[in-house]
């Protein structure tokens, strides 16, 4: 047998084997592609379809809301519910605190976090994994409440925006995440070459590593916004003047104590008061719808830097 027709031979085997394959692998990448998108389906269903209904009962008549009878789309919309919400006093000032709080939230902890973690994550930082000890006893043991609020309270921080501000200032899992995106993304050569060039450490830092930080940077400002906008517990613990109450005050107070008080609202007839009362429920739905907007108008615009940011800080290194 000539070693041609073996050549030959073993060309169509070879074709036959992945010929084979090229059959078996399309079917076995459709299953697992249907599985995945069924699972995708369902999960995305159950996060929809939620927002969905709470928009849609923020619109609709209340009596169908609490009768059951809108389950999906409105049922005789009007924007009622939003109207009175501009009317209630408390709603828009909680809106403008919430504001407040989040943006200064967010430059605060993402500069503490930024710098800390650039310090953190330089190999000649002197006692480098001693700090870095003493943060991560912080995520696994803490003072308690009753600790925190006295320290507020000797602080003089107790109704001022700073209690709501200052104690979250430092998240350590953020700081750790940022530490790691700098040891894996400004390497230590570049460090040695800018001082061979006369660049000071804080030059450094200014003009190299944070124009690098854009994907960090994006990660901490939207998760420490993120956090002071959807927090309450720190405003409820260290705030006693209602005119500081945060937005999720707000509505904790009218969610679950149901203090929604209609004669609040400017130019309203006592005839319609008990009226008012059945929109408490849409009301409530309509806080919701507001109380998210801002996180999703904020989201798009970081979504690429926050996907890097995450990725390099928390996989790597």
């Amino acid at each position: 047998m000539s070693s041609a027709t073996v050549g030959t031979r073993t060309d169509r085997a070879t074709r036959r084997t992945s010929a084979g394959r090229r059959i078996k692998d399309p079917r076995s990448d459709k299953v697992l592609n249907i599985v995945m998108i069924v699972a995708l389906l369902l999960f995305t269903t159950t996060i929809i379809y939620p927002f969905i209904y709470i928009i849609s009962a923020s619109v609709s008549n209340p009596t169908a809301v609490s009768s059951g009878e809108m389950w999906l789309w409105p049922i005789e919309p009007s924007l009622e519910a939003y109207r009175a919400v501009l009317d209630y006093p408390e709603i828009p000032r909680g809106f403008l605190n919430s504001l407040m709080y989040a943006g200064g939230s967010m430059l605060l902890g993402t500069f503490i976090t930024t710098t800390g973690g650039y310090a953190l994550s330089r190999s000649d930082l002197m006692g480098r994994n001693f700090f870095t000890l003493i943060f991560v006893f912080t995520m696994m043991f803490s003072g308690g409440m009753i600790p925190s609020y006295l320290v507020v309270r000797d602080l003089g921080l107790l109704n001022t925006p700073w209690a709501i501000i200052v104690p979250t200032a430092v998240s350590v899992w953020q700081l750790i995440v940022t530490r790691t995106f700098y040891q894996t993304t400004v390497p230590h050569e570049l460090l040695e070459t800018s001082r061979i060039d006369g660049a000071s450490d804080f030059r450094f830092f200014v003009q190299i590593a944070l124009p690098l930080s854009k994907p960090i940077i994006a990660v901490n400002l939207l998760l420490y916004g993120v956090g002071a906008w959807n927090s309450y517990f720190n405003a409820l613990i260290y705030l006693t003047d209602s005119s500081l109450y945060p937005l999720q005050l707000v509505m904790r107070n009218i969610l679950l104590e149901n203090t929604f008080d209609p004669s609040k609202i400017a130019g309203i007839d006592p005839e319609r008061i008990a009226a008012m009362q059945r929109l408490a429920d849409q009301l409530k739905y309509a806080l919701i719808i507001i109380a998210s907007v801002p996180p999703l108008i904020a989201y798009p615009f970081v979504q690429k830097h926050f996907v890097k940011g995450m990725m390099i800080g928390s996989l790597k290194g």
